[in-house]
């Protein structure tokens, strides 16, 4: 099992040029939030009759989905797995307040879309593949890595 220093060695490799990494610190929080809100836009009928109470934040599917996705992140780093905890409770509470206002799957397509967009032409920039194209686990390296950065800083 690799660590995540090797992950995050790994990863670096295709992102190098400062441009790919600005688009990064974008993007990849971009498309985790829009996921987020792509996931708590299905109905949650099923999910509210398995808990005894009614509260919106823990009765999505983002919700049931990042406590699966945490377990990935807490056997590499319990620290790493604190952070992308703080974020993905952020865009849970960003996107329930988003749909008080807005369509949130609409919003959270567009949000999806132009992000890929962005990372894309990031990778085009750096003349290197997406490293999800090698392993789909970098999916869920990819902001480890954009945390660790800005937590560095």
């Amino acid at each position: 099992m690799k660590t995540l220093e090797q992950w995050f060695e790994e990863y670096g490799v295709s992102h190098q040029n400062k441009t790919n990494k600005a688009i990064h610190y974008i993007c990849v929080p971009a498309i985790f939030f829009s996921i987020v809100g792509l996931l708590m836009s299905i109905p949650t009928t099923f999910l509210e009759n398995l808990f005894p109470f009614e509260n919106p934040f823990i009765e999505n599917w983002a919700t049931m989905v990042l406590v699966l996705v945490l377990f990935f992140y807490v056997r590499l780093s319990l620290l790493m797995a604190f952070k992308v905890l703080l974020f993905a409770a952020f865009c849970v509470i960003a996107n329930h307040f988003i749909a008080q206002y807005a369509p949130l799957w609409l919003v959270s397509l567009i949000i999806f879309a132009v992000a890929w967009i962005g990372q894309f032409y990031g990778h085009k920039i750096e003349g290197k593949k997406p490293s999800f194209l090698k392993d789909l686990q970098f999916l869920l390296i990819g902001p480890a890595w954009v945390l660790d950065n800005i937590f560095k800083k």
